[in-house]
């Protein structure tokens, strides 16, 4: 099964089949190829990014384009106490997923998942689809529930 038709199935499986995958010629590869495809703003994107917490459990992290992790926040909000994103050929290796198409749903493991707080300023947001081609749009209530995930503020703030 090809990435796009792993989120596909994942999207069918959690009740929401109705949640359209568009996919396209341009690139979503960096937050600011895909505001400018999707045409919105850098912080209405979702990043998916795989953390690995306390060197053992893999876990997601979604954040909104426009922030940055703050890996030790990320990790205490899972029960953890140290938080250091996996290597992008580790993520590949491990879930079939390139670095620009993480998707926050079609894992064949059961990944804790934590939606920051500042993601839920907004209607919707858009998120990759498994590859940096493929995305669709989600309302952040509604993507906590899809995912099983914890809402948390793990934004790194600016110093």
């Amino acid at each position: 099964m090809n990435p796009v038709e792993k989120v596909r199935e994942a999207l069918n499986n959690s009740g929401a089949s109705d949640i359209e995958i568009k996919v396209v010629d341009s690139t979503i590869f960096t937050v600011e190829d895909a505001a400018n495809t999707i045409g919105v703003p850098p912080c209405e994107i979702l990043k998916s990014l795989i953390f690995i917490v306390d060197k053992k459990t893999p876990c997601l992290v979604l954040m909104s384009g426009a922030n940055k992790v703050d890996a030790k926040k990320s990790a205490q909000a899972l029960g953890g106490k140290r938080g250091k994103m996996m290597n992008p050929d580790e993520v590949f290796a491990r879930y079939g997923f390139h670095v620009g198409g993480v998707p926050p749903i079609g894992y064949d493991e059961k990944l804790p998942v934590v939606l920051d707080t500042d993601l839920f300023a907004y209607k919707v947001v858009w998120s990759a689809a498994g590859t940096d081609h493929a995305f669709f749009p989600v309302e952040p209530e509604r993507l906590l529930a899809i995912t099983q995930g914890i809402r948390a503020d793990i934004k790194k703030q600016e110093q």
